[in-house]
């Protein structure tokens, strides 16, 4: 795209360029003016700087500047910068960092892919982590919060960690939880949750060690992003994905579904087969509260097919649940001393309770068996419809 172009993009797309600051006097001024070369649309939000980045700031009369008396964080500075892009009209905000590891002149890559989309995108720009200068650490860090990012959205990136990135304004969580470096992980995550596409566009990245100054607290900070990991993990394999789930069954008839979604999904027959099995014995598992947790835990761990062992972990349903505890007590009695007459008491977790080992090993027993059935024959009925597909 020419110069133009970029700059009539920008402006028909009401793009801002977002810069949040925070002691970074040495590259300030020329991460701003380079993107002057773009446009004016530029919003600073200075988090309580003590050097002279209110004098630099002072220079540049025909930006937004937002001064903030303390510094509480770039997650912080990034909402309060959010919120007033949208104040002013904005429906898209480029934000790029500071400290001149990025280039204003790969504005227009983000403009370009934006134009190429035909929904709101998140887009994140993709550093190359392999060239000399990165530091090692944050090469695996990097690595660290794809894998995590992956696990949560099922979206693979090559970058989760680029501060320079474009933010559909109108799409992104109006609240937030966190306030430092971990609200970068937060927003992509949530957004996408939201199903809005999260996709990466390739841009340059300078390391330079005089020049740069990093924020980053590498204990503090990475436990508060573990933390946060932790947090969205539990909200993914409890809510997200059941969700995502019901909403693919609404949106099909049963037929299809079942089509799409099982018979034609991803994976061999064995895999498939592997699946129910696996879904079959965390039902049947004393695991209760925790059958969805562990059977996509296990799913995504082992890459077996997740619709499928969710669906067969409901077998243990609150109205099949007195005859897996009854089957349970009664395949356990034979292993344990005393007798325990499971026939004339009531059904219920006061009687697993009073003869605890013995249901253990009685669920272990059924869970095992089961699990072995379902799966072979589920393997055997696909194998039969699909033999190629091995």
């Amino acid at each position: 795209m020419t110069l133009p172009e970029v700059q009539n993009a920008i402006s028909e797309k009401k793009i801002c360029i977002l810069i949040p600051t925070y002691n970074n006097e040495k590259t300030l001024k020329r991460v701003i003016d380079g993107v002057l070369n773009y446009t004016e649309n530029i919003i600073v939000v200075n988090d309580g700087s003590t050097d002279s980045t209110p004098q630099i700031l002072l220079s540049y009369s025909r930006i937004t500047v937002i001064s903030l008396p303390e510094n509480k964080g770039k997650g912080n500075g990034l909402k309060i910068g959010f919120r007033k892009a949208k104040e002013l009209g904005y429906h898209y905000a480029v934000t790029i960092d500071s400290d001149g590891q990025h280039y204003p002149d790969d504005i227009p890559v983000f403009v370009e892919a934006l134009l190429k989309e035909k929904e709101d995108v998140l887009l994140i720009g993709n550093r190359n982590m392999s060239q000399d200068g990165i530091p090692k650490k944050s090469s695996f860090g990097n690595r660290f919060s794809n894998f995590w990012f992956w696990f949560e959205t099922g979206i693979k990136l090559e970058d989760t960690q680029s501060g320079y990135r474009l933010y559909p304004l109108l799409r992104i969580p109006k609240k937030y939880f966190t306030p430092k470096f971990e609200f970068e992980i937060e927003i992509i995550v949530r957004t996408a949750w939201r199903h809005v596409p999260v996709k990466n566009v390739p841009i340059k990245v300078l390391y330079d060690p005089a020049e740069r100054v990093s924020h980053f607290r590498p204990f503090k900070d990475f436990t508060r992003i573990s933390i946060l990991n932790t947090i969205l993990v539990t909200i993914t394999l409890l809510y997200i994905i059941p969700r995502n789930f019901v909403n693919n069954f609404k949106k099909k008839s049963f037929k299809r579904f079942i089509k799409e979604d099982v018979l034609e999904s991803d994976g061999s027959n064995r895999t498939k087969a592997f699946s129910i099995a696996l879904g079959v014995f965390i039902g049947l598992s004393p695991f209760w509260g925790f059958h969805t947790l562990l059977v996509i835990s296990l799913s995504v761990l082992f890459k077996l097919n997740k619709v499928l062992a969710f669906i067969a972990s409901n077998v243990s349903l609150p109205p099949f649940i007195p005859f897996v505890i009854a089957a349970s007590l009664f395949l356990g009695s034979p292993f344990v001393h005393g007798e325990s007459n499971i026939l004339s008491s009531e059904l219920n977790f006061e009687l697993i309770k009073n003869n605890l080992l013995q249901y253990v090993i009685g669920s272990a027993i059924l869970a095992t068996t089961m699990s072995a059935v379902c799966g072979i024959t589920t393997f055997l009925f696909l194998n039969k419809l699909n033999p190629e597909n091995n």
